[in-house]
């Protein structure tokens, strides 16, 4: 299992709000079959490899089949084969590691 994070900007939109863009993605992804989560900075999905490199291309050409002519795309693709990585187990692995703030002395 696979981890994308991936972030399609519109460069030629005259929004200064990407919010509608932004949610037809969500509908692509939502219709993809594969977990994902939104962020405020992009979005993650979880898939096998060579779906998520899919997805990210049907990610990509919706900026062009709404009529833009220039659409930049980031995606950083985590993909470990000795184990199965599911969404959010990153974030809980370094959360168990974090000590209390304010630990009484005892």
């Amino acid at each position: 299992m696979a981890i994308m994070d991936i972030a399609v900007l519109p460069l030629d939109s005259r929004e200064s709000s990407l919010s509608g863009f932004v949610a037809g993605l969500q509908e692509l992804l939502a219709e993809s079959g594969c977990s994902y989560r939104l962020h405020d900075m992009g979005t993650t999905v979880e898939g096998p490899a060579p779906m998520l490199f899919e997805l990210a291309l049907k990610l990509h050409d919706y900026s062009f089949s709404k009529g833009g002519k220039r659409v930049y795309t980031v995606m950083k693709i985590d993909d470990r084969r000795d184990r199965t990585v599911r969404l959010g187990d990153k974030t809980a692995s370094v959360t168990a590691k974090i000590a209390p703030a304010s630990e009484p002395p005892e």
